[in-house]
């Protein structure tokens, strides 16, 4: 098994520029009459070779070509054979280090790992490296979108005003790269916070932050900006500017955001369009106080929205209009609900009909059509994953398979995690379940 550091051959090898060129020149008198004869003639231009030298090396040294490794590897991948069954006792197939990635990144054919400034395409099978893309920058966060690779760094210039308390520390160079290739697609600049997060509908991606939201479609054009926007051509198009952000949530065709306001006496959540014929206006669905400062965006519907909110806890529905249409109470530790979630999204996956939300105690189960908690299962790590149809769990001595539909423990799996009890983010990709660990990637076979 490759150690950390250590990178096999990889597909395709760098990508190299440049240009053979031939030239014919005529013979004869015309040939001699272009000719240098003098000595100011040669001094001339040997300046101009030294001078078209150096604007080469000063180009090389200072562009963002000059600063990135890109390795790439095969496009053309063989399918992965998708479970039949539960496996009875995985192993670890191989781990990386993989600090940018809030959860694992599976996309396409490959599995990949973001640490540093390199983000690495892997064979989910053996972990080897098939592709490396690495920046002289640090990585901010990657997810992955559009059967892509999405890498965010952080840069120093940005757009936001120099009195802006978040001018520091941007993550606003955001590149796509192919996922089983690692060829790089796209490059454009946003103005996300260091401990962003990307999140997506299967559309558009958005990047979390306190003070502003940034979302972009597939050839990563800007389609729509909401909070404290820099530089904004035209005043008072932003519903409201001194608001600081507590989680975000998404769906096909809405982001939902927990506003924290100082002019309302709750949190707020509203729900926007990720588009609009003007990025700097939000087509904005709804937006209503919840109430209380300790609450969070769960998950969007096709017309619903819910937000968690203590005293008591509960979990309570809006529908389009803003209005609150349900009122569901739930049995949770104050721990939950303590401070923000990471990356300000909070843990949850999807499975046919349900969501299955991570409260940082417990996974419940949500109906996607209302919202409506339907079962709950305590001491958990994690939302789980769905595999070989069951819901794998995340728990303290493995995985508990679980029904979907009922969350009833159909077996355990046991996993050995060499004494790591922190929470576990999971997806799958083939046959290989992949487990988030804090700052290390583990596949499980």
């Amino acid at each position: 098994m490759p150690g950390l550091d250590e990178h096999p051959a990889i597909g395709n090898g760098s990508v190299r520029t440049g240009a053979d060129a031939s030239a014919s020149v005529p013979a004869g008198p015309a040939a001699r009459r272009t000719s240098f004869r003098r000595p100011a003639d040669r001094i001339a231009v040997a300046v101009i070779v030294v001078v078209a030298a150096l604007g080469v090396v000063l180009v090389g040294t200072n562009s963002d070509i000059g600063a990135t490794i890109s390795e790439t590897g095969p496009d053309q991948l063989p399918p992965l054979p998708m479970p039949t069954a539960l496996p009875a006792a995985p192993r670890e197939a191989w781990r990386a280090a993989s600090s940018a990635t809030p959860v694992p990144v599976a996309a396409g054919s490959t599995v990949v790992t973001g640490d540093g400034g390199e983000v690495l395409g892997r064979d989910p099978l053996t972990g080897q490296v098939r592709w490396r893309y690495a920046r002289d920058l640090p990585l901010c966060t990657v997810s992955s979108a559009w059967s892509q690779a999405i890498a965010v760094y952080q840069q120093t210039e940005t757009l936001l005003p120099e009195d802006d308390p978040n001018r520091a520390d941007v993550c606003s160079e955001v590149t796509s790269l192919q996922a089983n290739s690692g060829e790089r697609a796209r490059q454009r600049n946003g103005d996300a916070q260091v401990g962003t997060q990307l999140v997506s509908d299967g559309v558009h991606v958005t990047a979390t932050g306190r003070r502003l939201l940034n979302t972009w479609r597939s050839d990563l054009v800007l389609t729509m900006e909401y909070g404290t926007v820099p530089t904004l051509v035209q005043p008072d198009k932003q519903p409201r500017t001194d608001c600081t952000f507590g989680s975000v949530a998404v769906t096909t065709g809405r982001i939902g955001v927990l506003e924290r306001c100082p002019i309302d006496p709750g949190d707020r959540l509203t729900v926007y369009e990720p588009t609009n014929d003007d990025s700097d206006e939000p087509s904005v669905d709804f937006s209503s106080v919840v109430g209380g400062r300790s609450a969070r965006v769960v998950a969007l519907g096709d017309e619903l929205a819910a937000a968690v909110r203590e005293g008591p806890t509960r979990l309570v529905v809006f529908n389009n209009d803003g209005n609150q249409v349900a009122e569901y109470p739930l049995d949770l530790p104050a721990t939950d609900l303590a401070g923000d979630p990471p990356g300000l999204v909070v843990p949850t996956s999807k499975g046919d009909g349900l969501i299955y939300w991570f409260t940082g105690s417990r996974t419940i189960a949500l109906s996607s059509t209302d919202l409506r908690p339907l079962w709950t299962v305590e001491d958990t790590l994690g939302p789980g994953t769905v595999f070989a149809g069951h819901l794998l769990v995340p728990v303290a001595d493995g995985l508990a398979a679980l029904d979907p539909a009922t969350g009833a423990r159909v077996a355990g799996i046991p996993v050995n995690r060499d004494g790591y009890l922190g929470p576990v983010l999971m997806s799958t990709i083939g046959p290989v379940l992949l487990e988030q660990r804090g700052p290390t990637l583990v596949a499980l076979r």
